[in-house]
C-alpha cells in the first residue's frame, strides 16, 4: 500500500495558493520541514557551485528565489502556532526550533555561497544596478555579515550554537507565557463579584466561562479586551488587585515554566553573540541595522519622552486623586490596579465620557467595514468576503482583496476572536510574501485581535478600535508591497520604520467624518452623535501621561538590558533597578515586565527595539500632519505618496529617504509630542 500523501508537500492550487487547512495535522510538520530544507541545501549548492562567475541573476536573483518549500511550510506553521496550537503541534515547535535555526544559520555561513555575494557587494558600483537591484545586493550582503559569514571557523561553530540555543530558548519563552495565561481564571460567583461590570463586560465574562466549562457562571481570563475593562469598572478593588497581579507576574512562577531563567539565559547568549561581532553590547548589534543607528539616538529620544511623562502623570495622578476624595474612597495609597478604575471616573466627570457609553458604537463588523472604506477611499481597495475559502478555523475569515481596477492584488484574513490555543496580543503575519522574481506572487496577509466574544454583538473599546486599525495598518503594508524581489517584500523593513504604516493608519478612527458614517448604535443604527465626539477629542490627551510612562519604562528596561556588559542574573531585580534608578512612578508600572515581554523573548525581532513604537510614532505623527495640511484627510496627492513611499516599496528603498520622498523633508518630533499632550 502506498504511504499517504504529506498534504504539505503536495501543490497547493487552492486560490491565492491557500494551504490544505482540513488535511494538515502535526505529524506532517517535521517530514516537510526536513524534505524543505533537504531541497533548500541542494538549490543553494548548486548556486554556489555553479562554474561561471558570480552575476546578479545567477546569485542574488537566484538565492532570493530559492527556499520556496521551505517558506510556505515555515509560514503555516507559524501562523498556526501562534493562532490555533495544541499540544501536539508545541511538541513538534519544540523539537523543530534547533533544526531550523541550524539550517538557516548554515545558509548564511555558507563560505562559496558568500564569496560569490561578497563579490559582487565588493564591485556594486560597477555593475550599474538599478535602485531595488542594489538594495537587494546590500540587502542580502548585510543579512550574511550579521549572521556571522565573516568570523573565523571556531567563532562561526560557536555562533551557530548560540542561534539554535537562542531558538530553542525563544520557543519555551513564548510557550511559558501562553500557559500562564491559558491556566489563569478568576471566576466570579456571585452578584457582589460582578459590581460595577457594565452588561458588554458581564456578557463577555459569561462567553469565557462557558469556553472554559463552566457554563453557569463568569470568568476573567488574561485576554487584554477581558481584563483591561475589568480593571477599569470594577468596583471590588480585592478583585482587581488579583487580577492585576495574575496579568504582571506571567511568566514569573516557581516551576518548569518560569521563564526568569530563560530571559537570563537569552541575554547571556546575546552579549556573547554581539562579542562574536565585536560589539560591546547586543544592543550595540541590534541597532546598527536601524534607523536609529546608536544607542545615543534611542536613549536621547526615550529622555525627551520620559522627562515630560512623568510630571503629566503627576497631573493626572492628582485628578484621580481629586476623584477618590469626592467618593470617600482615598484612606488607602492609590494602587497600580487602582489606576484605570479611577481614571474612568475623571473621565466620566470632566469629559462627561464613559467607555461604557462608546462601545455600543463600536460594534465589531462596522469597524471591520470602517477599516475597509478607508482604505477603499485612499488606495482604491475593495474588500469581498470569500466564505467559500477554508481557512484554520472558523473565526479565521477570508477577503479577496482587489485594486481600483477591480484586479485582485491579494487575499486578507481576519482572525479577531480570543480564544484557548492561541496567544495573545495583536499581530499581522504572511502566508505568502508579494513578489515578481520567477512567478507572480500575490501575497496573503493575516491579521490577528484579541477580542472577548459575548453573547450578543461584540462591542470595542475605543482602544479596541485602535488595535484593529493599526494591525490593518500592517496589513495594508503586506498587501500593497510592490517590488520584484521577496526579501525586500511587504514587512520586512527595518524595525524603526515598520510601525510607521500601522501606526499612521490609526489617525484615520479619530477623523469624525470616518467617525459619523461608521461609528452607529449597534441596536438603532443612529450614527454617534457630534457631542459625544467632541467629548472623545476632548477626552483624547487624559490619559496620555499613563500611557507614555507604560510604555517608555518597558522601553527603558529593553534598552538598559540589552545595553549591558555584563551578566544579569536576576532579571526581576534588574528590572526594578533600573525602575528605581529612573524614579518610575511604582503606581503606573509599565506595559511589559521582563517574565513575559514577548516582544523581546519570543523571537519576534524587537530586542534592544521596544523604542521602534516610540520613534514610528514621530513619524506617522509628522507624516498625518501632510494630510491635515492639505485639508482633506483623504486628499488623493498625499495618498498617493503615501501609498508610492510608506506602504508599497517594501524595503527596496532606504527608509530615511523613503520617508523624505513622501515628505519631502525629514520627520519632526513636535507632533507626536502635542498628540500625547506632553507639550501644547
Amino acid at each position: 500500500m502506498d504511504a499517504p500523501i504529506n498534504p504539505l508537500l503536495a501543490p497547493w492550487d487552492a486560490p491565492f495558493g491557500l494551504p490544505p487547512f482540513d488535511s494538515v495535522r502535526p505529524g506532517h510538520f517535521k517530514p516537510a520541514f526536513e524534505r524543505g530544507m533537504r531541497e533548500h541545501r541542494d538549490e543553494l549548492a548548486r548556486i554556489a557551485s555553479q562554474p561561471e562567475a558570480p552575476t546578479f541573476d545567477n546569485t542574488l536573483v537566484a538565492f532570493d528565489a530559492s527556499g520556496r518549500l521551505l517558506a510556505r511550510v515555515e509560514a503555516l506553521f507559524h501562523n498556526l502556532a501562534a493562532s490555533a496550537t495544541n499540544e501536539a503541534l508545541q511538541a513538534v515547535q519544540r523539537e523543530m526550533a534547533a533544526p531550523l535555526a541550524a539550517h538557516w544559520s548554515a545558509v548564511y555561513m555558507d563560505a562559496a555561497l558568500f564569496a560569490r555575494v561578497d563579490a559582487l557587494h565588493a564591485r556594486r558600483d560597477a555593475l550599474e544596478l538599478d535602485p531595488e537591484r542594489l538594495r537587494l545586493l546590500e540587502r542580502v550582503h548585510l543579512d550574511f555579515v550579521r549572521a556571522g559569514a565573516r568570523l573565523a571557523p571556531d567563532a562561526r561553530r560557536r555562533y551557530a550554537q548560540i542561534v539554535q540555543r537562542l531558538a530553542e530558548l525563544t520557543t519555551t519563552f513564548a510557550q511559558n507565557v501562553l500557559h500562564d495565561e491559558a491556566s489563569y481564571l478568576l471566576e466570579l460567583r456571585s452578584e457582589a463579584d460582578l459590581a460595577g461590570l457594565p452588561q458588554f463586560l458581564r456578557d463577555a465574562a459569561r462567553q469565557a466561562a462557558v469556553e472554559r466549562g463552566l457554563p453557569n457562571g463568569h470568568a476573567i481570563t488574561l485576554a487584554r479586551s477581558l481584563i483591561v475593562p475589568f480593571l477599569t469598572f470594577s468596583t471590588r478593588r480585592d478583585l482587581r488587585q488579583q487580577a492585576w497581579r495574575a496579568w504582571v507576574s506571567r511568566g514569573e512562577h516557581e516551576g518548569r515554566h518560569d521563564n526568569r531563567p530563560v530571559a537570563r539565559e537569552i541575554l547571556a547568549l546575546r552579549r556573547e553573540q554581539a562579542a562574536l561581532h565585536g560589539c560591546a553590547s547586543y544592543a550595540d548589534y541590534a541597532l546598527a541595522d536601524s534607523m536609529a543607528r546608536t544607542q545615543a539616538s534611542v536613549w536621547a529620544l526615550l529622555d525627551q519622552v520620559w522627562a515630560k511623562a512623568v510630571p503629566a502623570l503627576e497631573r493626572e495622578r492628582r485628578m484621580l486623586d481629586a476623584a477618590r476624595r469626592a467618593q470617600g474612597a482615598d484612606g488607602d495609597a492609590l494602587e497600580p490596579w487602582d489606576w484605570r478604575h479611577w481614571a474612568e471616573q475623571v473621565r466620566r466627570q470632566h469629559f462627561a465620557l464613559d467607555d461604557a457609553e462608546l462601545k455600543p458604537y463600536f460594534a465589531l463588523p462596522a469597524m471591520v467595514q470602517a477599516a475597509f472604506d478607508c482604505a477603499q477611499r485612499l488606495f482604491g481597495l475593495t474588500f469581498t468576503p470569500r466564505d467559500d475559502l477554508r481557512t484554520y478555523h472558523h473565526d479565521a475569515r477570508a477577503y479577496e482583496v482587489a485594486g481600483a481596477d477591480g484586479r485582485p492584488i491579494g487575499l486578507f484574513v481576519q482572525d479577531n476572536f480570543a480564544r484557548a490555543g492561541k496567544r495573545s496580543g495583536a499581530w499581522m503575519s504572511v502566508l505568502r510574501w508579494q513578489h515578481r522574481n520567477g512567478v507572480e506572487s500575490k501575497p496573503v496577509v493575516l491579521n490577528n485581535n484579541n477580542f472577548a466574544r459575548g453573547d450578543g454583538p461584540t462591542l470595542l473599546s475605543l482602544d479596541d478600535v485602535r488595535t484593529l486599525f493599526h494591525e490593518f495598518g500592517h496589513g495594508l503594508h503586506g498587501l500593497l508591497s510592490d517590488v520584484r524581489y521577496e526579501r525586500l517584500s511587504g514587512t520586512q523593513v527595518l524595525r524603526d520604520f515598520v510601525e510607521l504604516p500601522s501606526q499612521l493608519f490609526e489617525h484615520w478612527i479619530d477623523e469624525p467624518e470616518v467617525l459619523k458614517r461608521h461609528a452607529r448604535h449597534h441596536a438603532t443604527g443612529e450614527p454617534i452623535p457630534d457631542a459625544l465626539i467632541e467629548r472623545v477629542r476632548a477626552a483624547r490627551r487624559f490619559g496620555q501621561a499613563y500611557e507614555s510612562v507604560r510604555y517608555t519604562a518597558s522601553a527603558l528596561v529593553d534598552l538598559a538590558a540589552h545595553a549591558a556588559a555584563g551578566p544579569i542574573d536576576d532579571v526581576v531585580a534588574f528590572e526594578q533597578r533600573v525602575l528605581e534608578q529612573r524614579g518610575a512612578p511604582a503606581v503606573a508600572g509599565l506595559n511589559h515586565r521582563l517574565p513575559h515581554f514577548q516582544h523581546l523573548f519570543a523571537g519576534s525581532g524587537y530586542a534592544a527595539g521596544y523604542y521602534v513604537y516610540l520613534w514610528a510614532e514621530v513619524l506617522d505623527a509628522d507624516a498625518y500632519d501632510a494630510f491635515v495640511e492639505a485639508g482633506d484627510p483623504f486628499d488623493a496627492e498625499v495618498a498617493r505618496r503615501a501609498r508610492r513611499w510608506i506602504y508599497s516599496s517594501g524595503d527596496s528603498v532606504e527608509p530615511g529617504a523613503a520617508y523624505e520622498a513622501f515628505r519631502g523633508r525629514a520627520a519632526r518630533v513636535e507632533p507626536m509630542l502635542r498628540e500625547r499632550g506632553l507639550i501644547d
